[in-house]
């Protein structure tokens, strides 16, 4: 089919890449996002705008809190569909389980409770059925952060970049990890096409034909960054190996489950509740003989994770885990308590071999250990995906529209107005997003659904735009709706640093002057925007007027790269 093995792989490249790029685009961009996740949440909840806060006490603090919340009602309609029967008044469930969950990014403290249902579950596989609520508070006070104050970095950024917000049958995670998939293939033969890729490196001619200079920038970011393409993709399908390959709930699952009763008759820990009530001893001493353990052994002893299991019951245990602030793998090393009298159960072991690479891969890819100048190479290594994938976009436009408009076919002219979407667009729907979020009304119900819609919607719009004013491509020119979108990225930008400091106060001069950089940095990273996409505006409008001037037509060409 081929004439060489290299020209197959540029094939599959190229064709492999276009495919699954729009997905790619998505997961490298809101991956960089998350890297500040936590941080995105405090610029969008000004709530929230104090420094990180220890675990605070669980008897004077947590405890209160956990029993004043109240069973999720979408939770409660989920579980209905999962048992047998009707489940009894969501007022009457009592909790079964608590858990709070913290970092040392985090100014607010994540906390669940779980209720148990009497019903036996539909699915014979499945031992009970769950009951969820949940709150943020201030864990300075434990006063409750508003259930309209939607969390955009943690609860929207960070998922949209392995799941797409596609949850139905699990198929965003199966897009995901397609890409994924598709991308370890396009670096390889990446790698094949490249022969001189150290002299890569080092090229890049800025002044050159468009097609040129865009395959420069490609083989560059492509090649600065391989490592940290191929590990994060690697990583990635590592840790959703559950989805992927559930062989343990089919192929292995009745072995699976002989093998966890066998650990849980072995383990000092109660799989099951004893239905008999007891009170819960208090808390706080078992936290602080979890911490002395910790430093006997030599561990940083910050609380990242706390649960009680059985609540109320005589079967009742406390687990306290470390903060993995200070290590690649998350929470853990973590210390068991009796609830009734806080004796202690047990200490984790050290993982195994398997587990403690599966948790060493896992956290790397995660990021949950305190390394600034780590995070801020991933956001490089994320935005120079994205600028790998929009240049190899730019490349096939630009070397096969001229043959297309002659043939009279619209292929480039429809990749090029995708292209459009899912590089400005999709920064368009973002800057949207963050707007919205100072513009809707504190007091607007489904608060945290508007600000999604918008999203949604600016991308679609983008989308239409992109494609309503992408006819020029047809004729082997260049769209505007590049340069009219970098225009409304510029707007957007400024707009929404400015709303922040309308709306709450914080303008940059005063979060600079105190050292504030969860808001100042995001504010500086949305001018930095709007300059770069001023910039890009710029250099399309000064084209267009040379072509103008230089063939009489009123179309444009994109600046260089």
């Amino acid at each position: 089919m081929f004439a060489s093995f290299r020209l197959s792989m540029t094939w599959v490249h190229t064709w492999f890449g276009l495919t699954l790029g729009y997905v790619l685009m998505a997961c490298f961009f809101f991956g960089a996002l998350s890297v500040f996740d936590r941080e995105i949440d405090r610029w969008a909840i000004p709530e929230s705008r104090f420094d990180p806060q220890p675990m605070p006490s669980f008897d004077e603090v947590l405890l209160p809190r956990f029993l004043a919340i109240e069973p999720d009602k979408e939770s409660y309609k989920e579980a209905q569909k999962e048992v047998i029967g009707t489940l009894p008044p969501l007022a009457s469930l009592r909790p079964s389980e608590f858990g709070a969950y913290t970092t040392h990014r985090d100014p607010v403290l994540g906390m669940y409770s779980s209720f148990d249902v009497p019903n036996k579950p539909r699915d014979p596989k499945l031992d009970h059925v769950h009951v969820y609520g949940d709150v943020t508070i201030d864990p300075r006070n434990g006063a409750p952060i508003p259930k309209d104050r939607y969390a955009i970095g943690s609860n929207f950024f960070y998922p949209l970049h392995f799941s797409l917000h596609f949850y139905w049958l699990d198929l965003g995670y199966w897009i995901v990890g397609l890409a994924a998939l598709v991308m370890l293939v396009a670096l390889i033969s990446g790698v094949v096409i490249h022969r001189k890729i150290f002299r890569e490196f080092f090229t890049f001619r800025s002044r050159k034909q468009i097609q040129r200079s865009a395959l420069d920038l490609h083989n560059l970011t492509g090649v600065v960054a391989l490592p940290f393409h191929f590990f994060f993709a690697f990583t990635g399908l590592v840790i959703f190996a559950g989805i992927y390959l559930p062989v343990t709930e089919t192929l292995f699952h009745d072995t699976v489950e002989a093998y966890e009763k066998i650990e849980a008759e072995k383990s000092p820990l109660p799989h099951d509740a004893a239905g008999v009530a007891a009170s819960l001893a208090p808390v706080d001493p078992m936290v602080e003989e979890a911490q002395r353990r910790w430093a006997a052994r030599g561990m940083a002893g910050e609380v990242g994770y706390l649960t009680v299991t059985h609540y109320g019951d005589a079967n009742g245990y406390v687990s306290v885990y470390r903060s993995g602030t200070d290590r690649v793998s998350g929470t853990g090393e973590g210390v068991h308590f009796r609830a009734t009298d806080g004796a202690v159960l047990l200490e984790d072991p050290p993982a195994t071999a398997v587990s403690g690479i599966n948790n060493w891969l896992a956290g790397l890819h995660l990021q949950q250990f305190r390394h600034w100048t780590l995070r801020w190479l991933y956001v490089l290594g994320g935005l120079a995906g994205c600028a790998c994938i929009a240049t190899g976009f730019l490349f096939f436009v630009e070397k096969r529209k001229r043959q297309h408009a002659k043939s009279g076919s619209s292929g480039a002219r429809w990749v090029d107005a995708l292209a459009v979407a899912a590089v400005t667009g999709m920064l368009i729907a973002t800057a949207a997003m963050l707007v919205g979020n100072r513009l809707l009304p504190e007091t607007l119900p489904t608060r945290a659904d508007w600000e999604q819609r918008i999203f949604w919607f600016a991308w679609l719009a983008a989308l239409i735009h992109a494609a309503w004013r992408s006819a020029p491509v047809q004729s082997a020119m260049t769209s505007p709706a590049w340069r009219e979108q970098c225009w409304a990225l510029v707007v957007l930008c400024i707009a929404a640093p400015v709303l922040n400091w309308i709306t709450t106060g914080d303008h940059l001069l005063r979060t600079l002057s105190e050292g504030y950089w969860p808001v100042a940095g995001f504010d500086l990273a949305l001018l930095l925007t709007a300059a770069t996409a001023f910039y890009a505006a710029r250099r399309l409008r000064d084209t267009q007027r040379l072509v103008h001037s230089t063939t009489g037509q009123d179309q444009s060409e994109p600046a260089h790269a």
